[in-house]
C-alpha cells in the first residue's frame, strides 16, 4: 500500500522535478568480430550494432509507455576499438582506426542511436602498436563522424601515471579542437583522458565496453539534480548531518526508479543488467544544476570557500543512498561538475566565484574530474598535458576514477562565451596558469603508483 503523500512525492519528482533516465547505454562485446580481413570485420561490426541497438529502441518504447519515465538518451558502447587494431601492420592499423570509426558512426546513426563510445585504448603502462594508431586517429575521427566518442585511460592507481601518454594526448586534444575550429573546437567534448576509467561507465565520451564485462549488458545512469535540490530547498533551518540524511534517503528513491528500469530492459532483451551509476548530472536547463544544489545549502556562489566541502556532502551522500537502493553500483558514481553543461557553474564563473584551481580541488571529493572545460586556443599543449597530469594524480592517490575533457577553443580568449549546443551547453573561457609547465611534462616516462599504506 501507497500513503497519499508517497503518491504526491512520485508526482512531484516526475512531472515537477524532470526526474528522468539520463542514459541507457548498451555494451557490446566487439571481439567475435575480430577479423584480419578489414571489410569482414567491419560488416561484423556493424551488423552486431544493428541487431543490438534495435533490440533495445523496441525495449524502451514498452517501458516508456509503461512507466511514463522519460528516457533521454539511447547509447552503445564498445570493446576498446585498440584491440582491434593490433593484427594490423602499423602503416594499416591508423587508415583500418578511420574505417571502424566510420562503421560505428553509421550504425549509430542507422540505430537511432545518440552516442556511441568505444574509440578508446588503455596505455596507463605503455603503447601497444594499435594504441598508438587509434591515439594518433582520435583527431582526425572525431572530425568527420558525430556520434563516435573517444576515451584514454592514461594512469591508474595500480600502475601510476603514463607521462608520455598524458603529453600525447596534449596534442591530441590540440589537433581535435583545430579539426573542428569552425564549431568552437567541439571534437573535444566527445573525448576524455581518463585515470582509473570504470569498464561499466553508461556516460559518454568515457563509455567502454570492458574485458571483464559479459557478452551484452545494460548500464544505467540516471539523473536528478532537480529532484535533490527542491529537497535541499525546502529542508532549511536543519543542520549539515539532518540535509546529508535527507539527500541520502532522496537519492535511494531515484535509484530505485533506475534499477528498476534497468532490469526490465534487460529482461525485455535477454540480457545482463549490469550497473546503475549514481551520479547526479546536470544539464545547461534552469534548476538542473548541481551548482545550484550547492548554493540552496548556503553558499552564495559555487566556487566560494566551502564549495568542496558541500560537494562532499552532497556526494557522499548520494552514494550511500543509492548503495542502499541496488546491488549493482557502477560506473562513477557520484556529482559530475560539468562546467558548460551546468547553468548554474556556468554562471558561477561569469561572475568569477569558480577557477579552474577551485574546480580542481572539487575533483578531489566528486566522481568525473575536470569535464567541459573551455580554455584559449593558444594554450600550449604543455599546460594542457600539466592539466592532465595534476588530475591524474589525484586520481591515483584517492584511488577514484575520474577524467579530463578540456576544450582549447580556437581563436578564443580569456573571458569570451563559446556555445557548443545542445546538451553540451555553452561556457565562459576560463584562464590557464601562465607559467610553463614544459620541462617536467617532457621529462615523460612514468610517475609511480602511490603507496597505499602507511596512512597516518
Amino acid at each position: 500500500m501507497y500513503t497519499p503523500e508517497e503518491v504526491v512525492e512520485t508526482y512531484e519528482m516526475l512531472s515537477l522535478q524532470h526526474l528522468n533516465i539520463r542514459t541507457i547505454t548498451v555494451g557490446i562485446n566487439l571481439l567475435n568480430c575480430l577479423d584480419k580481413d578489414l571489410s569482414k570485420m567491419k560488416s561484423r561490426i556493424y551488423s552486431k550494432i544493428v541487431d543490438t541497438a534495435f533490440k533495445l529502441n523496441e525495449s524502451v518504447k514498452e517501458i516508456k509507455t509503461k512507466y511514463g519515465v522519460e528516457i533521454v538518451n539511447k547509447r552503445v558502447a564498445v570493446t576498446p576499438i585498440a584491440i582491434l587494431l593490433e593484427p594490423f601492420a602499423e602503416g594499416d592499423a591508423y587508415e583500418a582506426g578511420l574505417e571502424l570509426a566510420a562503421v560505428l558512426d553509421k550504425a549509430a546513426e542507422k540505430s537511432g542511436i545518440d552516442y556511441i563510445g568505444g574509440y578508446s585504448a588503455l596505455v596507463h603502462k605503455g603503447f601497444t602498436k594499435g594504441d598508438l594508431a587509434l591515439v594518433e586517429s582520435i583527431p582526425k575521427a572525431l572530425s568527420t563522424t558525430k556520434r563516435v566518442c573517444s576515451c584514454v585511460n592514461i594512469a591508474s592507481t595500480r600502475s601510476g601515471i603514463n607521462v608520455n601518454a598524458a603529453l600525447k594526448m596534449g596534442e591530441v586534444i590540440k589537433e581535435t579542437a583545430k579539426l573542428t575550429s569552425e564549431h568552437n573546437g567541439v571534437g573535444c567534448a566527445k573525448l576524455v583522458t581518463f585515470a582509473n576509467a570504470p569498464e561499466d561507465n553508461p556516460f559518454m565520451p568515457g563509455a567502454f565496453h570492458g574485458l571483464g564485462e559479459p557478452e551484452i549488458s545494460i548500464n544505467i545512469g540516471i539523473s536528478g539534480p532537480a529532484v535533490i535540490k527542491a529537497i535541499v530547498e525546502r529542508s532549511q533551518g536543519i543542520d549539515l548531518r539532518q540535509l546529508a540524511d535527507l539527500v541520502k534517503r532522496t537519492a535511494f528513491k531515484v535509484t530505485r526508479v533506475g534499477e528498476l528500469l534497468g532490469k526490465e530492459i534487460a529482461k525485455l532483451m535477454n540480457v545482463q543488467f549490469s550497473t546503475v551509476d549514481l551520479s547526479l548530472a546536470p544539464t545547461p536547463k534552469q534548476g538542473e544544476s548541481v551548482a545550484n544544489i550547492l548554493e540552496a545549502m548556503g553558499l552564495e556562489r559555487c566556487g566560494a570557500h566551502g564549495t568542496t566541502a558541500a560537494l562532499m556532502l552532497l556526494t557522499d551522500a548520494v552514494k550511500k543512498g543509492g548503495s542502499m537502493a541496488t546491488t549493482f553500483v557502477g560506473g562513477l558514481s557520484g556529482a559530475f561538475i560539468p562546467v558548460s553543461e551546468d547553468a548554474g557553474m556556468v554562471d558561477a564563473v561569469k561572475v568569477g566565484a569558480l577557477s579552474l584551481e577551485k574546480l580542481e580541488a572539487m575533483t578531489a571529493v566528486c566522481s568525473a574530474g575536470l569535464d567541459m572545460i573551455a580554455v584559449p586556443g593558444d594554450t600550449p599543449v604543455e599546460s594542457i598535458a600539466g592539466i592532465i597530469l595534476d588530475e591524474a594524480a589525484i586520481c591515483v592517490v584517492n584511488d577514484k576514477p575520474g577524467g579530463v575533457r578540456i576544450i582549447p577553443v580556437p581563436q578564443a580568449k580569456v573571458g569570451d562565451y563559446v556555445e557548443f549546443g545542445g546538451l553540451l551547453g555553452g561556457t565562459v573561457v576560463m584562464a590557464v596558469n601562465r607559467f610553463s609547465s614544459e620541462k617536467f611534462v617532457r621529462r615523460g616516462g612514468q610517475i609511480p603508483a602511490s603507496i597505499q599504506s602507511f596512512r597516518g
